[in-house]
């Protein structure tokens, strides 16, 4: 199994140019089915193994969402392994996946949103650099993983964007607003006067280097319980909170899908849910008798 798990690895890399953080994923579940199947090897894996395979994760009561995960990691790995010879079919294409509930993104109101990317109000260094980075994930949507791996040379101050690298490692370009770009200038300020382990990277850690997406997420936590912000929230919010307030005041999904960077418009779809407050004054202006 280790054999034909390596030859999926360089395919995900070389082939796919999958992220690091997709290619972890994946190796997770098959190691997981790996140790499942114990001694037997991947030509004797049929139908009725993948459904003992997910009987097995149900009695650890795992979570529908991440069996279906699980599922989706077997179905490329055999996939890749009959296109290749390896096996002559492919035993997961059959599987049904576990129906999942409906879960709709967590996401501030734009009150509270505005008062935690204004949280940072000290002049130093530190305070600087976080507010840019809660502006930017508020005014680009953008994933943390893409926000730590901006480069100064990645943010035209003049046009207002910034050239960000998605998931499967590719480019796009993400607009960022006046007052976002106004932020960062003003932390460019500071950093430009430290002294810097990483010439490239437009966020960096006490210590001069690039900021991790570890780093990220204990910064907007901290700012999250300075505000008292009550929901339970994390960086991936602030992504939630971009999509769903341009919709609410009028943009276009096919739109959002491109702010986003999602490869599918049912992706974005999960956005289409609707504020109590857009409901009303919907109703308000279209029903004869509101």
């Amino acid at each position: 199994m280790k054999r034909y798990i390596d030859k999926f690895k360089n395919y995900l890399t070389v082939e796919k140019n999958y992220s690091p953080h997709t290619i972890k994923n994946y190796f997770i579940d098959l190691n997981e089915f790996s140790e499942f199947l114990s001694e037997r090897s991947v030509q004797d894996v049929d139908y009725l193994t993948v459904r003992k395979f997910l009987a097995h994760l149900r009695q650890r009561q795992i979570s529908k969402r991440s069996v279906a995960r699980k599922l989706s990691s077997l179905r490329t790995f055999f996939k890749f392994l009959q296109r290749d010879g390896y096996t002559k079919n492919n035993p997961v294409a059959s599987v049904s996946t576990p129906k999942l509930d409906k879960k709709l993104p967590v996401f501030l109101d734009e009150k509270s949103a505005l008062k935690l990317v204004t949280a940072p109000n000290k002049n130093t260094f530190q305070s600087a650099r976080d507010r840019a980075i809660l502006e930017t994930l508020y005014s680009t949507g953008i994933r943390v993983g893409e926000l730590v791996g901006i480069d100064i040379d990645d943010v035209d101050i003049i046009s207002g964007v910034v050239k960000v690298l998605g998931k499967g490692r590719k480019e796009r370009i993400a607009p960022c607003g006046d007052k976002a770009i106004s932020i960062i200038r003003e932390y460019l300020k500071y950093r430009n006067v430290k002294i810097s382990q990483d010439k490239k990277a437009l966020f960096l850690n006490k210590s001069g280097k690039r900021l991790s997406d570890r780093s990220v997420r204990r910064i907007v936590d901290k700012y999250i319980k300075d505000v008292g912000t009550k929901e339970h929230i994390s960086p991936h919010t602030l992504r939630h909170s971009f999509a769903t307030h341009l919709l609410n005041r009028g943009a276009d999904l096919r739109s959002v899908q491109e702010l986003l960077g999602h490869k599918n418009l049912s992706t974005t779809q999960i956005y289409t849910h609707v504020t109590m407050e857009r409901l009303k004054s919907v109703y308000d202006k279209a029903h004869p008798r509101a």
